[in-house]
């Protein structure tokens, strides 16, 4: 007997010695540590390939620079010269304009038409799928060649405007009609919006609208105090994500009038004069400066959305 107690004594002492088993938690740490930099490893491999060009296009901005020979420093020139450009101006305007019309009429059609599905409609799937297919469609080369022939001077609307009589313009080719052609193709892809605000509005607890309606609430003071306040956060990002989006357009741009922004550079985008500044005239340091003048109005624009955001943007806590 006091052969087994003098045993048990001397592996409880073992266990409760300092360090032991610490040894075989370290390696264990260690190979978790492993494998999680091994997951990590495709990330900073692509890191790479942005943080490089990302610093790249920051010494590019300060340097004259045609792709052809040694980059020559230049200090602000190729920011000083941007206030001075007249079609870059112009492209500030058409992006400017393209985006304060179209992002705020895309989330209305998308809130709207997400309001009607969450009704219970049967085949809600196949709706939705329908609904957010010109999401996925509504950027390509192919969509766009449609949309200018649909807007053409014997498309589609023009033919249908002729059974009532009416002579309808170029939409395409007069400058007063181009960008508003391409301002409603934005809001046809309201699909993606649409989407997460159906998502939003699924998880708006029922038993808020039930109290209204014994309150004797309408429908409308239900949507303005119930819904409204609730989905504000959806809201909120939906917004941030069309603003970003619309600020960086370019295939519908280039499509519509062949690279070259007309007519009368009514469809100049910032992103498609960017392209031919770099890309055509091959002026890289100056094309350089408008990425960073781009980067630099998201994050002026977003960051005021985010300021803004505190009067009416509501979370559960």
């Amino acid at each position: 007997m006091s052969v087994l107690t003098k045993q048990a004594s001397g592996a409880a002492a073992t266990l409760a010695a300092p360090g032991h088993g610490k040894p075989k938690r370290a390696s264990s740490r260690r190979r978790n540590q492993r494998s999680g930099y091994l997951f990590l490893l495709p990330w900073f491999i692509g890191m790479l390939f942005t943080i490089i060009p990302f610093f790249a296009s920051l010494y590019l901005a300060f340097t004259d620079y045609n792709l052809f020979t040694e980059p020559n420093f230049v200090g602000l020139a190729n920011f000083q010269a941007m206030f001075e450009d007249p079609r870059l101006l112009q492209s500030l305007k058409v992006t400017f304009i393209y985006t304060f019309v179209s992002v705020p009429i895309s989330l209305a059609v998308a809130l709207l038409i997400a309001l009607v599905l969450n009704r219970g409609l049967q085949g809600l799937a196949i709706y939705r799928s329908v609904y957010y297919l010109p999401s996925l469609l509504g950027g390509s080369v192919a969509i766009v060649m449609l949309w200018r022939y649909i807007f053409g001077n014997d498309g589609i609307v023009n033919g249908f405007l002729g059974w009532f009589g009416i002579q309808g313009p170029a939409w395409v080719t007069d400058p007063e009609f181009a960008l508003s052609t391409l301002i409603v193709l934005n809001v046809w892809t309201f699909g993606s919006p649409m989407v997460i605000f159906l998502a939003g509005l699924r998880q708006v607890p029922a038993m808020y609208y039930e109290a209204a309606s014994i309150d004797g609430a309408s429908r409308w003071r239900q949507f303005r105090s119930i819904t409204l306040p609730l989905i504000s956060p959806i809201i909120f990002f939906n917004l941030i994500m069309q603003l970003i989006g619309s600020f960086q357009t370019f295939t519908q741009g280039y499509v519509m009038s062949g690279g070259t922004g007309g007519p009368a550079d009514s469809t100049l985008f910032y992103n498609l004069y960017l392209y031919q500044k770099g890309f055509t005239e091959f002026e890289m340091g100056y094309a350089s400066a408008m990425a960073w003048l781009l980067l630099m109005i998201i994050a002026l624009f977003t960051a005021i959305n985010f300021i803004a955001s505190k009067f009416w943007v509501f979370y559960d806590n």
